[in-house]
Formats: structure tokens, sequence, C-alpha cells
């Protein structure tokens, strides 16, 4: 009896009086929003929307908790001061079956209470490059976009293509395409970084097994308002469009090179038909590769702070074996095995990225004391 009590009231007195402060902030944002110059200020009012989002799902855990711990209390009171044996057997039922609820609650709540990488969910842009293994590593670099845009779907995420270049015996060495929906980013972020492949090529007449691999770089889509490029820093190229799309595509000036001056940045899109619409998808990729510039840093201040930082910005990191004779997949950074190699190239890999935020969020919670 005495042990409950203890534990609500040292719950109470850390939790759930954090819990309270943010529910005053809660309703202070409420109001924000909906005051008119807020809303004409659309970075401060994107921000905010934001912010409000995150603060609900924390304040519907806030009332889950209160309410466990109300019942729990009640419960055990009753439990001390009734004489009737079946109401006192009601209150230990309501005991067995609201305490085990309450730890799990709890650290839900400490990990929502945990501030997130605020660019989790914004839509992502992702890049596939073939390196070492020649021919091989360009088929792989395919293989990988067709795992992606297979796992994407099965999301109900949109992936449109912006550039890539073709490997001479198939797949690309080079393919970057955009990916939208819920939380893109904070899902994909763990795939960055150089993925091994060690399988018998295609083009190999010996059947001797060949090592080779593919780089993937993810990147946090910079919106409009995240960073202002000026008009004059950019120059703009334009091209006949090659691959695939037809004579229309190759013999059509509609492909587009932007180049930043100031800081060397080349993007390029040849995936529409139309000029404008090619500029377009251009201009989001240049404004993400700007920002994460300063992104980068963040993300290496945070992985020079972590032991197991999942989603490190060091890219040049091997962080996954694809092993085709032995049907394994090993994920080097948390030591995740699994032999289920055609599923997994095939889009299934929800399991590997469950694991590896699991680690993370490990992580987030020892950093943050709570």
């Amino acid at each position: 009896m005495h042990r409950n009590n203890f534990y609500i009231k040292i719950v109470e007195n850390n939790l759930l009086n954090r819990l309270d402060g943010l529910s005053s902030k809660f309703d202070e944002i409420s109001t924000l929003i909906t005051d008119p110059a807020i809303i004409a200020d659309t970075k401060r009012f994107v921000k905010l929307n934001k912010e409000y989002a995150d603060l609900e799902k924390i304040i519907k855990k806030r009332d889950e908790y209160s309410l466990l711990l109300k019942n729990l209390q009640e419960a055990t009171d009753l439990l001390a001061t009734e004489k009737d044996e079946e109401l006192r057997e009601m209150a230990r039922q309501e005991i067995d079956a609201v305490t085990p609820r309450i730890e799990p609650l709890e650290e839900e709540i400490k990990l929502l209470l945990v501030p997130a990488d605020p660019q989790d969910g914004k839509n992502a842009i992702v890049e596939i490059r073939g390196g070492t293994g020649g021919d091989e590593a360009a088929i792989f670099a395919g293989d990988l976009f067709k795992m992606y845009a297979r796992y994407c779907e099965s999301r109900g995420w949109k992936t449109e293509v912006t550039s890539f270049t073709e490997g001479t015996m198939g797949g690309y060495k080079e393919i970057i395409f955009s990916v939208s929906g819920d939380n893109v980013y904070g899902t994909l972020k763990y795939e960055s970084g150089v993925h091994r492949v060690q399988r018998v090529p295609a083009t190999e007449s010996q059947g001797r097994v060949h090592t080779s691999a593919a780089t993937v770089a993810v990147l946090p889509e910079a919106e409009e308002f995240d960073i202002e490029i000026k008009e004059s820093d950019i120059r703009t190229d334009i091209f006949c469009a090659s691959g695939h799309g037809g004579q229309s595509v190759n013999t059509t000036y509609s492909a587009i090179r932007l180049v930043h001056i100031p800081t060397g940045i080349t993007v390029q899109c040849q995936d529409e038909k139309s000029q404008l619409k090619n500029k377009a998808k251009a201009m989001t990729e240049l404004r993400t590769r700007i920002y994460n510039i300063e992104y980068q840093k963040y993300i290496d201040d945070i992985a020079s702070k972590r032991k197991t930082m999942v989603s490190s910005g060091d890219r040049s990191a091997k962080i996954r074996t694809y092993n085709y004779p032995q049907g394994r997949i090993t994920d080097h950074r948390i030591n995740y095995t699994a032999y289920n190699l055609p599923a997994f190239v095939g889009g299934d890999i929800q399991e590997c990225i469950d694991q590896l935020t699991i680690a993370e969020n490990a992580e987030r919670l020892k950093d943050s004391k709570l």
C-alpha cells in the first residue's frame, strides 16, 4: 500500500508537475495561432503550428496518465479503508489493471518531452551514388533505389526523381529523388551512409563473390521560409535532357542546371518535360543543399556527444551489409541481423528502421537525464 502511495508522490513531484507547466504553454499557443497578426506572419505561424501539434500529443498523454494515477490512488485508498470484502476485491482488481500501464506510459511521455530533431517532420531528398565496384556498384545503387521506392509506396509516400545518370550495365551511377509524406526525414534519416553488397555480379563469369558499395545521403527538404536565396546569386543553365522519356525529352531544352555562386553548389533536374517544373524541383534541391550546410553542423555536434548516434553525419561510415550468398542483412550500428534479404531489398525494411529508432530513442533519453 505504502509503496503505491510513495510511487504516486514521486511521480507527481516530478513528471506530473512538468506536464502541468506545459499545459499553460499549450493554452497560450492555442490562442496565438488564432491571432490574425500571427497568421499573417507565415514563418512564425508554421513554427507555432508545429509546436502546437507536438504539445497536443504530450497533453493527451498527460490526461491519460493523470487519470491512471487518480484511479490508482482511489483504489489504494479504498483498499486501505474499506471493510467490505467485495469492494476490496474490486479495488485490488483496479490496482492490478492500472499498475502495469503506468510505467510504459511514463516512458512514452519522457520520450515526448525530449526535444526531437526539429527536421524529423520534413520531407526528404535522397541521393544514391554507386561507389566502389564499377558496373556492379551502379546496379546495386539501382537495387537500393527500387528498395526505397517500394518502401515509400508501402507507407503511402510520394517519390519524384529529380535527376539520374544510368550505369552502363544497368542501375544508376547516381540518382536523386524527393520523398514527401508524414515524418519522412525522421524515418529515412537512418539510411544515410555506405551500404555494402556481397554477391556474384551479373558481370562476373567465374562465379566469384564481389564486394561493392553505394552511398546513400538523406537530407531534410528545406521549405521556402527556412532559407532565403537571392535570385542574383543563381546562375541558370538550360540544356537538352537525356535518358528516359523518349524523343521529346531528348530534343527539348527543358533540363535545368542551377549554380549557387556564393557556395558553388550545383543541382540539376531533367525529369520533367516542362522547363518550369524542372526549375521548381531544382530550386527545392538547391535550397535543401544550402540549408544542409548549417544542419550538418548540428548533426556533427550531436554525433560527437552520442556513442551510438545512428543518424550520424558521417556519410562515409559503413552502416549496412547485404550478403546475398547467406541471404543476410546486417546493420553494423546496432548489430541487427536478419535473414530475409529478398523481402528486405523488396522494400520490407520497417523492422530494421524500428530497431534503429529504439536505439536512437534510448540515446536521447540517456542524454536528457529525465
